[in-house]
């Protein structure tokens, strides 16, 4: 008999032992010719912070078979909790962008968190690179996962996604758009890029060091005084190696074309509009400008002594908007 019990507690010990090798290999990100490094090592943290939230990785195939969308979703479905959908900027993935969102989102609403299409683990073979493109496949993704109802928050090219998706899409109750530049003309847009020092895809997909320091000077209010060279060189080589020729098509497009839709439509769904008053990517007056246009079914919430990476430097803030706009609005 003691044999028998000792057995079975081996047999589910090592069962147990196979989910986490499952689970750890869903989510390391060093592919077989990357050194682990401490970049990895910290992605790897978020990836277990998500699931501790609650959520778990999932695919989904969209487009016909052409794209595979990376979400983390609800383990368990809470009916009484909202559903929200978090779309993030071109400056990372899912999971770095909005990491000091997931833990306190999470316990009002059923979150869904995708990276969006050549970011993160997200793929396609298609040659589309517009803005609606990433909102259909956004969209897709969440009919696939069978959500019938959701609010959407996105910040900066993710903004643009959002706003796309609730101008298309029935199934969006509420919007949040962080600091997106989505009133802005192609004559704007080219204007902004030809006064750069530099050329923007050197600042927005860095491939050096330096690049990356320049570009959270440029997102953030207070950015860090020094960063090791090797620390920022490790980012680089995680976070914007991969898809680099997809990323400066997708690029290009937005500075072509924007949100994808002309004109600029009118939206149903109510809107909340969130800026820093530092912002120097997108600055103030994109925002008042969006508001104007929206009109009495937007409203501007300005978090001051902040820059573009405003969800980064005072999340709190940025948190609670969000929660006391779906919430209890």
């Amino acid at each position: 008999m003691e044999v028998n019990a000792l057995s079975k507690i081996l047999c589910r010990l090592l069962s147990l032992l196979r989910r986490l090798a499952v689970v750890l290999l869903s989510i390391l990100p060093v592919g077989p010719n990357r050194r682990l490094s401490l970049v990895a090592i910290r992605d790897i943290q978020l990836s277990f912070l998500i699931l501790c939230c609650g959520l778990s990785s999932r695919i989904v195939a969209v487009n016909g078979g052409m794209t595979s969308v990376h979400t983390w979703i609800p383990r368990r479905r809470r009916p009484e909790k909202p559903a929200l959908l978090l779309v993030h900027g071109f400056g990372g993935n899912s999971k770095w962008q909005f990491h000091r969102q997931i833990g306190p989102l999470s316990r009002f609403f059923d979150l869904y968190i995708p990276d969006l299409v050549f970011f993160g683990r997200s793929t396609s073979t298609s040659g589309e690179r517009s803005v609606g493109f990433q909102a259909r496949c956004v969209a897709e993704a969440m009919r696939e996962l069978g959500v019938e109802k959701y609010s959407v928050a996105g910040v900066s090219y993710g903004g643009y996604v959002a706003f796309r998706l609730a101008a298309s899409a029935a199934e969006v109750d509420k919007l949040v758009i962080l600091t997106s530049g989505i009133c802005t003309t192609a004559e704007e847009r080219g204007e902004t890029a030809a006064r750069e020092t530099r050329a923007v895809s050197e600042i927005l997909l860095p491939q050096r060091a330096e690049d990356l320091m320049l570009l959270m000077r440029r997102s953030m209010y207070r950015p860090p005084n020094w960063v090791p060279a090797w620390l920022l060189r490790d980012f680089v080589e995680m976070m914007y190696m991969d898809h680099r020729k997809e990323r400066l098509e997708l690029l290009r497009e937005l500075l072509s074309n924007g949100v994808d839709l002309h004109p600029l439509p009118l939206l149903n769904q109510e809107t909340l509009i969130i800026w820093g008053d530092k912002d120097t990517v997108f600055p103030l007056y994109l925002a008042h400008r969006l508001l104007r246009h929206l009109g009495q079914k937007a409203r501007l919430e300005v978090i001051t002594e902040v820059g573009h990476a405003l969800q980064l430097e005072k999340s709190n803030l940025v948190n609670h908007f969000i929660i006391g706009f779906i919430i209890n609005s």
